[in-house]
């Protein structure tokens, strides 16, 4: 199934992040048995045992949850929006502290921000023009 561990931890973080995101939207019992499987490390002999359905179901609810999950992110790009503004925000940290260190203020300059869904006139996204107004206020303070 997995090639080796990072594959493993890997899909942990993914199907974490697309739980953090989507999971209100399964039902009650969807969100239990995938809460037991993925993040309570229970067996599916134990899920099943404790839903009181089979190891098949339980097999078959954890993939169904899955491919729900991943179809939500195919259509509305959350986790993906999230990281690439993670990404942004870590980069403008990075430069805040290489112009406190030198004062150079070419560290504050940032107009190569990649172009994302969501793109306005100014051919910068909503967040990506939110990230460079922020960045002027870390470093001008205005």
């Amino acid at each position: 199934m997995y090639d080796n561990q990072g594959d493993v931890m890997e899909s942990i973080i993914k199907q974490s992040l697309l739980y953090d995101f989507y999971g209100e939207l399964l039902t009650e019992h969807q969100r239990t048995v995938y809460e037991d499987a993925v993040f309570n490390d229970m067996s599916l002999g134990e899920i099943a045992e404790e839903q009181g359905i089979s190891r098949q179901g339980v097999h078959d609810l954890i993939k169904r949850c899955d491919k729900i999950l991943s179809g939500y992110e195919e259509k509305l790009h959350l986790v993906q929006k999230f990281q690439q503004t993670r990404q942004m925000v870590e980069d403008i940290q990075e430069r805040t502290r290489a112009f406190h260190e030198t004062k150079d203020e070419s560290c504050a300059d940032r107009t190569d921000f990649q172009q994302h869904p969501g793109t306005v006139g100014h051919g910068c996204s909503d967040t990506a023009v939110s990230v460079q107004i922020f960045h002027r206020r870390m470093i001008y303070g205005f």
